[in-house]
């Protein structure tokens, strides 16, 4: 009897392990490696090419000020989509896109896929890219799970979508309270190199409040940056991946 058990528990602990396994490439100690490994999921891309990409909208508050911005400096980026932000305001779905830019699945829910069922997961996922078409008129080609934490389920979720699980290479922690521009400039120039993908948030839906303002001060800044370097900044689907 004793045996069985130890069985069990071992097949289920194999089961656990290869659902959760991806989620170890999301530890940010690890970022260079898995870069280095996996550099499409990774979000490297063309050497003389930058993917500016925002998560967590799209908020009726700050997505259109990013959009404004955006426009001012003709640069196109991908708004990675929560459907529960999105299901509030559709038309500002429609807005990202009538102003060029790549639309793409944050989930519906920001909650870490390690905690999910494998149903639930495809439940949060189809829905969530479902919403999006529906709302923008734009099948999403790309995912990103919340957290950058995702599992085996959420990979082969996104794919049997038709969408292309993608991360970062830079961020600028913008979502912590006591963010400033400079910090954020600092945090994703401290190890942004050609070909990188730089996360940056224009909601504070999931961060400290009016975080964003961090993220939006920073950016003329990130911008200029780039040009500086001879990098041209556009969306991920720019990106050569």
């Amino acid at each position: 009897m004793n045996r069985v058990v130890k069985t069990a528990a071992g097949i289920a602990g194999g089961l656990a392990l290869a659902h959760a396994a991806p989620a170890l490439t999301s530890i940010q100690p690890l970022e260079p490696l898995r870069t280095k490994l996996f550099p499409g999921y990774g979000g490297q891309g063309d050497a003389n090419h930058i993917a500016l990409s925002f998560d967590d909208g799209p908020d009726p508050i700050s997505t259109p000020r990013f959009l404004r911005l955006l426009e001012k400096r003709d640069v196109k980026a991908t708004f990675f989509l929560l459907g529960f932000m999105l299901e509030r305001d559709p038309a500002l779905g429609k807005e990202i896109v009538a102003a060029g830019h790549e639309i793409a699945v944050h989930g519906y829910l920001h909650r870490p896929m390690v905690v999910r069922t494998p149903r639930a997961t495809r439940d949060d996922l189809t829905r969530a890219r479902d919403l999006v078409t529906e709302s923008t008129g734009v099948a999403p080609r790309w995912y990103r799970p919340p957290y950058g934490i995702a599992t085996t389920a959420a990979l082969t979720t996104a794919r049997s979508l038709d969408m292309t699980p993608v991360l970062w290479t830079s961020w600028g922690a913008d979502w912590r309270a006591g963010a400033t521009g400079t910090s954020v400039y600092q945090t994703v120039t401290r190890n942004l190199r050609g070909g990188g993908t730089i996360l940056l948030h224009d909601s504070d839906c999931t961060s400290a409040p009016a975080s964003w303002t961090a993220t939006l001060a920073a950016l003329p800044r990130l911008l200029d940056h780039c040009e500086e370097q001879g990098w041209t900044v556009g969306p991920v689907g720019e990106h050569g991946l």
